[in-house]
């Protein structure tokens, strides 16, 4: 941006002029004719100094003939300020923002003293140029001013333009809307530019878009402008800055809601580094006290889940924003903290280094929540009971976003629920509407004693499969005897140290009875062992320990190393226990996480319903078939795929489990296994249970062989069925293993799996006849999850 150091600033656009219809010629002609009018007319009040005015300008041609090289905008600076002082009356300058200007080019010139001041706190880095104007919006624009000016079709284009100025003394940014007037302007036509019929203006009507056909009708360069444009702004800064918090209310909160209103209400209320914070409160407690915040990103709170408005802030501020609802304004928080008596609430003010605060509650009407908004200056009085009003015609929105928050919170609450708890998965959901709206529809109509439909889908094949871990029951008992030496050896430590301070019998005897109970613990527990040592500790070791730390500061320290060895919780001595359940935890969620992401590749080859559990390992069913889809044709072709996938994820799940062995406390194994059933059957979702369960006693078989077959072992054998390190696969009919055994040998060429064998399993309460192929996996250290494998490629296997 160039300024000249004269009267008259002149503003060069750092951007070059744009492709436009027309060529664009700056020229004073109308201008001119107006001072020739009145010099002509000898009666007329300004007839001499118009006429010294148009002698002295016809001695500069060009400014009436007009010219494109807009550097004699500086050459002719005087003349043009002279001539354009008329347009800019010394009365009006220091209130309008004007400035003359050549149209499209952001070249302009003749400032108002107002506009020149603006355009001083812009700095002299500053970009003058319109807000959100592509180039060819500029050239379709231009095309319709020639249709309007030379064609006389009034085609409607216009929009509101938009300048923003930062103000480098505040950090205020602030927006101007452009009014321009073309009264000074003509445009021709010339001889390059074609005839546009109304046919072509009915194309173009339909292709705003499409800049090639404009250029087609509209050239570059076929028309003249020539002439100039007066610019007139006006401050919409307040207007915009509402329009902007509104827009950012009623978006859906990114987590950057509060930087963008405090940006917002900065230039609203022109300070610079105002502060903004909000709370969410949960008022069903009308006495206020233990009041829970919801979400909180306050100034004035730090991080508190609950607090009690009654001790935090003052009876004033309880009654106005709790109470009645209404804003309060702190203008001056030091003399807020005199009448208020320096409570918590002007502590933390001052802690903040707040100097003036307004507070707006904003109550939603369908709930118990009260959002307070904080909108606080760190020096006082500029927060105060007058300009608080400005914030009238806002609330309305803010009042909208709050209870649109609130629902939003409600719905992830419900969503939550839905995922931990109980959910519906979405593949069956469709079933689940059809019921709903079938029962209000009965209801609508007032049917008699409307019943909603029980959800049944017949036909549907399961699949059943675990990756349990291996001896878990001993490796947690074993945990449990550790702990309990632990703590009964601490507790002898204790007891031989008293024994040499105080000579007394009763220590050796307490002795005596805890080596009596370490032995029972090392050869094995039986049921209330734990709880009767527990209870020993408790009524006779606790006593004497509180006994003997009075005695000396070495027993003291000694008993004191005993109780901070105990869970704080339990208040027994936890670390192996906890060292277990942490290497379960830790390999239960990596395996569940792990099927659960598989689980939505599954899904993309056909929608199936599937349900995990988590147990001492991870367990799943999984259930597909024609019944559970709505608009999609089932194929066993599917159900072979989903087979496949469940072998080749249970084979990763063993490769997930084996490299997490090496970041647990204690070392863990799972055994896998796979129920085949070929057989189609029905599953009925049970209300009162809030799942699916399989519906017919000829099904209930399937469901007896799932809770017994872990435990199941080879015929005429010792050995269990499920085993670290192999995959059991039961099934019942042999043309199952035909199936799988394709799959095994598919996976074997991988180099997945590794021996096969086939096994008879004995007979299980109420179940016989059941066989088994088991396969030895072939763990890889540099494994890394694999995509399941396409139906394309299963089709290829079958060749």
């Amino acid at each position: 941006m160039n300024y000249r150091s004269d009267k008259m600033k002149i503003i060069h656009s750092k951007h070059k002029t744009p492709e436009l219809p027309m060529q664009l010629f700056v020229s004073f002609a109308k201008v001119f004719d107006f001072y020739k009018k009145y010099a002509e007319d000898v009666n007329h009040p300004y007839h001499k100094s118009a006429k010294q005015v148009s002698e002295y300008l016809g001695q500069f041609p060009e400014l009436v003939e007009g010219f494109d090289d807009f550097s004699l905008l500086d050459k002719y600076a005087d003349q043009i300020d002279l001539m354009l002082e008329g347009l800019f009356p010394e009365i009006l300058t220091d209130n309008e923002i004007k400035a003359a200007s050549v149209p499209f080019s952001f070249t302009s010139f003749k400032f108002s003293k107002r506009f020149e001041s603006i355009l001083e706190n812009a700095g002299k880095d500053f970009d003058f140029k319109v807000r959100n104007m592509e180039e060819s919006q500029m050239y379709i624009a231009a095309c319709t001013i020639i249709l309007m000016s030379v064609y006389n079709k009034p085609i409607d284009f216009k929009r509101p333009f938009f300048f923003d100025f930062p103000n480098k003394n505040n950090g205020i940014t602030h927006h101007y809307r452009v009014a321009l007037n073309g009264d000074f302007m003509d445009i021709v036509k010339t001889d390059a530019a074609p005839e546009i019929t109304d046919e072509d203006i009915k194309l173009l009507l339909d292709n705003f878009h499409n800049i090639d056909i404009w250029k087609e009708k509209f050239p570059p360069n076929s028309y003249v402008l020539k002439g100039f444009g007066i610019m007139n702004l006006f401050d919409v800064t307040q207007d915009q800055t509402i329009s902007e918090i509104r827009s950012d209310l009623l978006k859906k909160d990114d987590g950057s809601i509060v930087q963008k209103l405090r940006l917002s209400l900065s230039e609203f209320y022109r300070i610079s580094d105002l502060k903004l914070g909000f709370s969410l409160f949960e008022i069903a407690n009308k006495s206020l006290e233990s009041t829970r915040i919801k979400k909180s990103e306050s100034l004035i709170l730090d991080n508190e889940q609950m607090v009690s408005c009654r001790t935090f802030f003052c009876l004033h501020i309880i009654d106005k924003v709790f109470n009645k609802i209404e804003p309060v304004a702190i203008s001056n928080v030091d003399a807020y903290g005199e009448s208020s008596g320096h409570n918590t609430f002007y502590k933390r003010l001052k802690e903040k280094g707040i100097g003036s605060i307004i507070l707006i509650p904003i109550k939603a009407s369908k709930h118990n929540d009260l959002a307070l908004l904080e909108i606080a200056s760190p020096r006082p009085y500029e927060l105060n009971s007058v300009n608080q009003q400005k914030l009238v015609d806002i609330i309305p929105v803010f009042e909208a976003a709050v209870e649109r928050s609130s629902e939003e919170y409600l719905n992830t609450l419900e969503a939550t629920i839905q995922e931990h708890y109980t959910s519906i998965h979405p593949t069956v959901k469709w079933r689940f509407y059809e019921a709903a709206e079938k029962y209000q529809t009965d209801l609508y109509n007032k049917e008699e004693n409307p019943q909603i439909d029980d959800i049944v889908f017949n036909d549907v094949y399961p699949l059943f499969g675990q990756s349990d871990i291996k001896g878990s029951s001993l490796a947690r008992n074993t945990a449990i005897k550790e702990d309990l030496t632990t703590q009964l050896t601490l507790a002898i430590k204790v007891l031989k140290e008293a024994c040499q301070t105080e000579k007394l019998p009763i220590y050796k005897e307490l002795m005596f009875r805890v080596e009596e109970y370490i032995v029972d613990v090392k050869e094995g527990l039986k049921a209330g062992d734990e709880i009767g040592i527990l209870d020993f500790l408790k009524r006779d070791i606790y006593p004497v320990f509180s006994h003997i730390k009075v005695i000396n500061n070495e027993l003291k320290e000694l008993v004191e190393v005993y109780m901070n060895r105990l869970d704080k919780d339990l208040h027994v001595v936890y670390e192996k226990r906890k060292a277990y359940e942490y290497s379960v935890m830790l390999l239960n969620e990596k395996l569940a996480n792990f099927i659960d992401k598989k689980q939505e590749e599954a899904q993309a080859m056909f929608p199936h319903y599937f349900e995990r559990y988590k147990t001492d390992g991870v367990e799943y069913n999984m259930y597909i078939g024609q019944s559970l889809v709505k608009n999609k044709t089932f194929d066993d072709l599917y159900l072979y795929n989903l087979r496949l996938w469940q072998l080749q994820n249970t084979y990763e799940m063993e490769q997930v489990a084996f490299n997490t062995r090496k970041q647990l406390e204690h070392d863990l194994q799972v055994a896998s296994l796979i129920l085949v059933h070929s057989n189609p059957m029905a599953i009925k979702f049970r209300m009162d249970e809030k799942q699916f369960d399989v519906d017919g006693a000829y099904n209930i078989r399937y469901e007896i062989i799932k809770k017994r077959i872990d435990k199941a072992h080879i015929k005429n054998t010792d050995e269990r069925l499920t085993v670290p390190g192999k995959i059991a696969i039961v099934y019942s009919q042999d043309k199952d293993a035909r199936e799988y055994r394709k799959y095994i040998k598919y996976l074997q060429s991988k180099g997945c799996l590794g021996k096969l064998e086939e096994l008879i399993l004995e007979d299980l309460q109420g179940v016989s006849g059941l066989k088994a192929l088991r396969v030895e996996v072939i763990y890889k250290d540099n494994f890394c999850e694999k995509s399941s494998m396409t139906i394309d490629e299963l089709m290829e296997e079958f060749k």
